[in-house]
């Protein structure tokens, strides 16, 4: 499988690349290079434009794509275009989530919208968007029937729907608090796990799995999905500094609604609540502020439950995918990715 990841990595660079080259006499030495900028946010080059090897993230919505295609007993190799639509998509989502969040960092480095303006990351995210369309529809190539090549590629962009319907209500929690959990996990069903579903499902499509047995990879793809963003939740406040490579607490620095404050909200008494809510107002999150917080959630137990509730997505994942009858060594590798990403510490 690290030949297919490298496959997937080539159909990136190559669609890009063709871009670039179609832009030819359009952007002179004066403007800001386009394709440039989206090298640089892929990990491909520095600021300056130098070709550079930066974290490039996890890989894990692609990667789950080529396994899903393998598992239901297709051509691994039928799913590489796909599989890079899909990071490629991916990608789109991180550069105007940055932009809407106001984060000016993003693996280490700085976010496309801190170093080029909102303007251009706006720009960047677009071009992102049209590029991810492009391998899925050249399918066609390695093989893939082309009302097949249709039906994924409808299938990518209900997807892509779900995931700005996701984004809408996360920045609409921003302005309230009486936010049910099972909102949230609404909300990060389209945000997050709807990507993961779509990896698993399209995978298992370009395999020919029939409509049934596709629903199941994409029911597993949706659980793993879930489970991944509120493990997510739980590294954002209890994850350890040397390993995340963030300050302890630091979703509660930046205020965010995740799914341990919304418990903690539920939860809490009238005073404690205030108490939560006042901090959440303020215009700053200082140490003593995060400690506050931390001691509130350790007064209502959130974070076991919390754990109790990746945990159960873990083994629901885990009971789908054996219900879809994944085989062979792609099965396995599913297996021990759902348990990496329930485990994980960063």
């Amino acid at each position: 499988m690290n030949d297919a990841i490298a496959d997937i990595e080539r159909a990136m660079r190559q669609v890009v690349a063709e871009a670039e080259a179609a832009a030819g006499h359009r952007f002179s030495e004066r403007d800001l290079p386009l394709y440039g900028v989206l090298r640089y946010h892929l990990g491909w080059a520095d600021p300056d434009f130098r070709p550079a090897t930066a974290d490039a993230g996890k890989r894990i919505r692609p990667l789950i794509c080529v396994l899903a295609c393998a598992a239901a007993g297709g051509d691994p190799d039928v799913a590489v275009p796909t599989a890079a639509s899909i990071e490629l998509l991916h990608n789109f989502t991180l550069v105007h989530d940055d932009v809407q969040d106001g984060s000016d960092r993003r693996r280490h480095r700085p976010t496309v919208w801190a170093l080029w303006g909102v303007g251009q990351a706006i720009n960047a995210g677009d071009a992102l968007f049209a590029l991810s369309q492009l391998p899925l529809l050249g399918s066609h190539a390695r093989g893939v029937p082309p009302a097949r090549v249709i039906e994924v590629a409808r299938e990518f962009n209900a997807t892509v729907l779900r995931i700005v319907e996701g984004q809408v209500l996360d920045l609409c929690f921003e302005e309230r608090w009486e936010i049910p959990v099972a909102s949230y996990l609404n909300m990060i069903e389209g945000k997050t796990a709807s990507l993961v579903a779509f990896a698993a499902w399209s995978g298992a499509v370009l395999a020919g799995a029939d409509a049934e047995r596709a629903e199941r990879y994409r029911a597993f793809g949706r659980a793993l999905g879930l489970g991944f963003q509120v493990q997510d939740d739980l590294l954002g406040i209890w994850g350890e500094a040397e390993v995340t490579g963030k300050p302890a607490g630091d979703d509660i620095r930046r205020r965010k609604k995740s799914l341990p404050v919304l418990l903690l909200a539920s939860k809490a008494d009238a005073e404690d609540l205030s108490t939560l809510q006042t901090i959440y107002a303020g215009p700053e999150v200082d140490d003593a502020a995060v400690e506050t917080v931390l001691r509130l959630l350790e007064k209502y137990d959130v974070q076991s439950e919390v754990q109790v509730a990746v945990a159960d997505y873990h083994a629901e994942a885990l009971r789908l995918l054996e219900e879809a009858g994944a085989t062979g060594p792609a099965r396995e590798r599913l297996n021990e990715l759902a348990e990496r990403l329930a485990t994980r510490r960063f």
